[in-house]
């Protein structure tokens, strides 16, 4: 049986998430298909509040997460006028312990909440599924892929890749920056199934159906042996261990940045520190030659 996603029983839209529900699936989409779906403050807290409704909906047995457009989701919003705004009119703490707490509370607490929900989740990915989308689709419990997926990792806040994909090849994509396709991806176990990207939604729903006819108490249980048998291996604790390196990495590069922009300021200062001058880079040009020397 087929089912599609434009029949609901009920619906509620906020600005960055749709809601619906079809029989007991719980169609949760991401809805800023603009920016490809980049994951502001606000959308992380929608999701947030889909994902609790869903759970406390009796009526509901799986959840499925999707994104709306051509991509899953491109990753961390980092500058749209929406997310802008929005650091303004909600600013965290000034200094390290501001981005501390932002980025444990909207990264990493909320994603292990995400990965324990008492309910199977499947995510529907399409196209690019980058960083933030990386993280937020791994925390579902199962992953249904479109031919056209691809997935980009890198050391991010929730650092699952280890577990996704093995140990060495972690350190190959992340040296590398590589991007993995659906075949690749399922091939090495983060992705479940592949499926052209016109039939993604139906063999999503089919699955979900399947998964929503058994036991309620049966599927529960499954997921909380499995999540408690990584816990036991450890993997709560890598993901604490792996941020904290995250928040070393974020700070080192901060006074890297300092560094670079004091010299553009007052090219003397790099004496002080052990460095040329910018004006004395080979190739010379100043300002423009160090910005497209990255």
């Amino acid at each position: 049986m087929c089912h599609a996603l434009t029949v609901s029983t009920t619906g509620q839209t906020s600005p960055t998430i749709d809601y619906r529900i079809e029989e007991r699936v719980a169609i949760v989409t991401l809805d800023r298909p603009r920016y490809r779906n980049a994951q502001s403050r606000i959308l992380l807290e929608e999701l947030d509040d889909a994902l609790n409704r869903a759970v406390r909906d009796p009526a509901v047995n799986v959840i499925v997460l999707r994104g709306a457009g051509d991509h899953f989701s491109s990753g961390h919003d980092v500058g749209t006028p929406e997310e802008m705004t929005d650091r303004e009119q909600r600013p965290y703490a000034e200094g390290l312990v501001g981005r501390a707490t932002r980025s444990w509370d909207l990264n990493v607490e909320n994603t292990l909440r995400w990965r324990d929900l008492p309910k199977p989740t499947i995510a529907a990915v399409q196209g690019f599924c980058i960083f933030g989308g990386w993280m937020i689709a791994s925390a579902m419990d199962l992953i249904v892929a479109a031919d056209d997926a691809r997935f980009l990792a890198t050391h991010f806040q929730y650092f699952s890749v280890p577990w996704d994909l093995g140990a060495r090849k972690t350190k190959e994509l992340l040296w590398t920056a590589d991007f993995i396709d659906a075949d690749q991806a399922c091939e090495l176990g983060l992705v479940n199934r592949v499926v052209p990207r016109a039939e993604l939604d139906q063999h999503t729903l089919e699955l979900a159906h399947e998964i929503a006819s058994k036991d309620r108490l049966l599927a529960r249980m499954v997921k909380k042996s499995v999540n408690e048998m990584q816990d036991m291996m450890g993997y709560r604790t890598a993901i604490s261990t792996a941020w904290s390196s995250y928040m070393l990495l974020q700070e080192a590069n901060q006074l890297t940045e300092g560094q670079m922009a004091e010299q553009r300021r007052h090219p003397g200062v790099a004496a002080t520190m052990g460095e040329r001058p910018p004006e004395e880079d080979a190739g010379g040009g100043g300002d423009d030659s160090i910005g497209s020397g990255g």
